[in-house]
Order: structure tokens, then C-alpha cells, then sequence
């Protein structure tokens, strides 16, 4: 998994973007434009707004590319919200991991690839635009979702050549339908039938993902 790490330091804070992760939402350039300018150099100059306005900015970018050193409260909700033909948004206390343990990144926000495409897999580099996937922001049947039982960090490993496993409570969202779920196995193939669910459709495919 890629890492591109620039650090843009201010009098207050310092604003972190790790270009490997960023899917160009455009919500930085939207929120503080006068802290997110693409034709100034730097691009970004965290002085040029109110600290509390670029920590609102910075945290509403969803796939974490962007990053100020302000812990995640411990009581936050974990959240996936499913986009129409493309990735899953992430939030909340979470660790993405290796199926052996080891972690990949500790964040409060991310962007999950369910394509199958991506070039920088598990999280998502636009890919899905070009490689035409389609799929709702719906849910599919969960067998058992597990989802009573205390709050807490979610973690999310990706199973070789197979789906995200999740482990904590997390909350899926998808179009009009909402799932409290514990455990879970997502596609991120782009095979299933029953998505944001794994139904085994990577093993004959031809998927391929440490």
C-alpha cells in the first residue's frame, strides 16, 4: 500500500496529505478555500484560516488523505457509507490491518476500494471510475449481524485474494438501509452478488490482492 506524505506546518497546526490516498472529493478546495489552493504554493497554508475552521475542513475528507494531529473522541460512532459505483467511506476509531496483524493504517477516516481495480488496494484510487463498476449504495442479507454489544474500535483486515473482515461494532450505511452489525465479510472483489457482502465470488474470479 502507497504512502506519499507531505507536511504543511502553520503557527497552530500542522496539516498532513498523503497524496497516495487522495480521491480528489474536492470537499478540502470547498471548505477553506483559502487554506486549499491547488495553483498556490503550497498548496495548502493552514494560517490563512481560523484552526478550528481547518480541522473542520480537514476532517471532512473522506478518505483521510488529508490529516491534523486531533484525537478521535473515544465514544466516536464507526460508520461505512456505501457511494453509488464507488468506494465505502470509513469513520470512526479504526485500524486497517493485515489478516496476520499487521497494521496498516490507524486513522478515523478512510476510503475502501470495492471495486476490485484499485492500484493501491485495500483503499481506493478512483479506479471504479475507469474500470465502469456499478453498484448501489444498497444493502444486501446479512445471515447474523451481531450487532448488539458495547462501543468500541473497529478493526478491518484484508484477507489475501478475499473480503474486508470487520471486527467491532460499525454501523453500514446504504442508500435508505442502515445495519448495526459486529462482524461482517465486504466484498471488495467488485464479484458479489449480494454486495457490500462477500458471497465467495472472488474465489473463482479473478481478483488478486495481498
Amino acid at each position: 500500500m502507497k504512502k506519499k506524505l507531505h507536511s504543511y506546518p502553520g503557527e497552530n497546526l500542522t496539516v498532513t496529505f498523503d497524496s497516495a490516498r487522495c480521491i480528489h472529493s474536492g470537499r478540502c478546495l470547498q471548505g477553506a478555500p483559502s487554506v486549499f489552493d491547488v495553483n498556490a504554493k503550497p498548496w495548502v497554508q493552514p494560517d490563512n484560516a481560523s484552526a478550528d475552521q481547518v480541522i473542520s475542513t480537514v476532517q471532512q475528507c473522506p478518505s483521510g488523505a488529508l490529516s491534523v494531529d486531533v484525537e478521535t473522541p473515544a465514544g466516536a460512532e464507526n460508520t461505512l457509507e456505501l457511494r453509488p459505483n464507488g468506494p465505502i467511506y470509513a469513520r470512526g476509531r479504526l485500524t486497517l490491518r493485515k489478516l496476520d496483524g499487521e497494521v496498516l493504517i490507524e486513522d478515523d477516516r478512510m476510503a475502501l476500494c470495492r471495486c476490485g481495480a484499485s492500484q493501491n488496494k485495500p483503499l481506493c484510487d478512483n479506479s471504479h471510475r475507469e474500470s465502469g463498476f456499478r453498484a448501489p449504495a444498497a444493502l444486501g442479507r446479512l445471515s447474523s449481524d451481531g450487532g448488539e454489544g458495547p462501543a468500541g474500535p473497529l478493526a478491518i483486515s484484508a484477507a489475501p485474494y478475499g473480503p474486508l473482515l470487520l471486527d467491532g461494532p460499525v454501523k453500514i450505511r446504504g442508500g435508505k438501509d442502515t445495519a448495526q452489525v459486529r462482524k461482517a465479510a465486504l466484498c471488495r472483489c467488485g464479484f458479489s452478488a449480494n454486495k457490500p457482502y462477500c458471497d465467495g465470488s472472488h474465489a473463482t474470479g479473478a481478483f488478486r490482492a495481498e
